[in-house]
């Protein structure tokens, strides 16, 4: 009975979607106040009936509902409850369910929180969301039913990837969700104002708030997938290129640059058209990597390869939604009034320079993912597109970017004196030159990668430090008014200078890492060793032991350093019986200067085991950075500005009529 609640409330919500996306909208043209009044109610509504709908699939889940075939699949009664819940979405049926509920999330907030919109947009874009959601709605109903039933019901499930049993992978999906889903409010306003024939300065502050949100959210999953990719595969790594990490990469790139396009559209009235653009692109990017997870095209342990049917019905929706949104920019993108013009060497400037550094960046990694998908559809031919190709394409682009980021904060708006930010940035120039040194000398043989690396982090690190100096005249005023100076800055500034710091942080962590980790790869017997970086790793021991659900070879590695005892690490291998799995569990000790790196893999017939250790200098300042990253854009959400709301618009003339569409 509670599963056919679940599917009812779905049906419901697509009727609360139906209305909310024609009356409010055709109240909108006609300058109907009643019609428009409903698109806030519609919205919460539509939330209420989904929420219902994922409870429902939520306890199935947890009380091993073996008649709802969606359960069967994916799950099993053994398993731990955190991952019963996990198993939710940790499928196609559910996860689908998953963007909806967020996607519902999100138009009911712009509902209660966006009293200081104009009616009419707040109409517009609620209208724009309730046909998005209209889309998933039918696909769920007609192609993906969570709530399908299975007589006569199994005795027991048939379990969830083991790979995915990880508190991490509880966590990941949801956050990443969130970010993918959320920028479809910027979509959503994007169209709005095209609609309307409006963009101004109020239109990109309304906008800034939840592109932010969507992007710490999406920062967040991205950072929490590499991580789990690090220590659950046990292949040493954070990130491999594989099209499915590149298709939440792909609008984290388009996303950042459009909260960099929107501060001019702010501040300076400019790049409206191509922040709209970038709106839309950036919503399209997500929904591009819906298709690529959910089509059956690509073999990934991150996707849903299911029924490429589906992936029919998915890339006709994008079709549509991309196709349409890109149709009406070309139409109604000219009619937009041109903003203020600004000197090349500007405040301005330097944003213009991150957007097309960051739009050809994203512009890679989308030819670098589907390039192989079209040859391998038109001729048969099996290539890969990895490191090597990005690598050469990435690192030039984020000299240019982080050479950007500390200039552009120090020009002033519209004309810029690049001189006086050459002058400014003495101090970065010098610890710059210092680091590159130091690090040219300790790595002298090796590769100059490293000492640039090292010289982008100390480079932007400066930079931020005198950009905030020359906000509060530290050193200038005394130190009383430099205080007071610095309570009074807006948060937003405190949370770019952070974000940018965040950056620096990423770099340093993949330089070290990339630079001077050990490893040894190799088979080692009970009471071997290995010296891996100054680290002498014993392998002591190996036990079975058991788990919840899993059944493991519990190793025990001993690691000395200069004869005392740093750590001792656990590596497993596991077998699941349900489905039948064996995987490795890593075994890692992280300190704020290094990581040690074990994994213990089968035995090869003659006493020895297939051993994997690492020592990674600073790699835990990747996800460190990442975190001061999403930090750095929650303290721009505090900012009192985003609190308060946009500016009223200047109304139009008293008499004149909405406009038409």
């Amino acid at each position: 009975m509670i599963a056919e609640i679940g599917h009812f409330a779905l049906v419901l919500a697509l009727m609360l979607a139906l209305v909310q996306g024609s009356l409010p909208v055709i109240g909108a043209s006609r300058g109907n106040a009643a019609w428009m009044a409903l698109a806030g109610p519609a919205a919460v509504g539509m939330l209420a009936f989904i929420a219902v709908a994922f409870g429902a699939l939520t306890w199935a889940y947890v009380v091993s509902d073996f008649t709802v075939l969606n359960v069967v699949q994916n799950s099993h009664s053994a398993k731990p409850l955190i991952y019963k819940i996990a198993g939710v979405w940790g499928n196609h049926e559910g996860s689908m369910l998953l963007w909806v509920l967020i996607l519902s999330v999100y138009g009911a907030g712009v509902a209660l929180a966006g009293g200081n919109l104009p009616r009419g947009l707040r109409a517009r874009v609620l209208g724009v969301q309730a046909w998005i959601a209209i889309g998933f709605l039918l696909f769920i109903l007609l192609t993906s039913n969570p709530f399908q039933r299975v007589f006569p019901p199994p005795p027991d499930g048939q379990g969830l990837n083991p790979l995915l049993q990880d508190p991490g992978l509880a966590f990941h999906p949801p956050f990443l969700y969130l970010g993918y889903v959320g920028f479809s409010m910027a979509f959503s306003f994007a169209i709005a104002a095209l609609i309307e024939g409006r963009v101004d300065a109020a239109w990109a502050r309304w906008v800034r708030p939840w592109a932010l949100v969507a992007w710490c959210f999406l920062t967040t999953g991205i950072a929490m997938g590499s991580y789990w990719s690090y220590y659950v595969l046990g292949w040493g790594g954070w990130w491999f290129w594989d099209p499915v990490e590149n298709a939440s990469f792909m609008p984290w790139l388009a996303g950042t640059a459009l909260l960099h396009s929107a501060i001019v559209v702010e501040k300076r009235d400019a790049l409206k058209s191509w922040t709209v653009l970038l709106a839309i692109l950036t919503f399209s990017f997500s929904l591009l990597g819906t298709f690529l997870v959910r089509s059956g095209v690509l073999t990934s342990v991150h996707a849903f390869a299911t029924d490429p049917a589906r992936g029919v019905f998915i890339l006709a929706f994008l079709v549509i939604v991309i196709g349409g949104s890109l149709l009406l920019y070309a139409v109604r993108a000219p009619t937009l009034k041109l903003g203020g013009l600004f000197a090349p060497v500007s405040r301005e400037g330097s944003l213009v320079l991150n957007n097309l550094a960051l739009a050809v960046a994203c512009g890679a990694v989308l030819f670098g993912t589907l390039y192989p998908l079209l040859l391998d559809a038109l001729s048969g031919q099996k290539i890969s597109v990895g490191p090597p190709f990005f690598d050469i394409v990435f690192v030039p682009l984020m000299v240019l970017l982080i050479a950007a980021m500390a200039f552009g904060p120090l020009l002033a708006w519209k004309r810029g004196d690049g001189l006086d930010a050459v002058a400014k940035l003495r101090a970065a120039f010098v610890v710059t030159a210092a680091v590159a040194l130091a690090t040219w000398w300790l790595a002298r043989g090796q590769s100059p990668l490293p000492v640039l690396g090292m010289a982008l982090v100390a480079w932007l690190l400066t930079a931020v430090a005198v950009e905030l100096a020359q906000r509060t005249k530290a050193f200038r005023l005394p130190f009383a008014e430099s205080w007071g100076r610095a309570m009074r800055m807006p948060r937003a500034a405190y949370g770019m200078s952070l974000a940018h710091a965040g950056v620096a942080l990423v770099v340093l962590g993949i330089t070290a890492s990339g630079a001077w980790q050990s490893e040894k790869l190799g088979a080692m017997k009970i009471g071997d060793s290995a010296e891996v970086g100054g680290y002498v790793f014993t392998l002591a021991g190996i036990e079975p032991a058991r788990g919840p659900n899993y059944e493991a070879q519990r190793a025990t590695i001993d690691v000395t350093r200069g004869g005392r005892l740093v750590a001792v690490m656990h590596p497993e291998t596991r077998h699941y019986p349900v489905p039948p799995t064996d995987t490795t569990e890593v075994a890692l000790q992280t300190t704020p200067v290094r990581d040690l790196y074990a994994v213990v893999g089968e035995p090869d017939g003659n006493g020895a085991y297939a051993v994997r250790i690492y020592t990674k200098p600073l790699i835990a300042w990747i996800w460190l950075g990442a975190a001061v990253m999403v930090a750095g854009g929650v303290l721009s959400l505090s900012d009192r500005r985003h609190r308060v709301g946009a500016p009223k618009r200047q109304p139009r003339a008293a008499s004149a009529p909405a406009p038409a569409e």
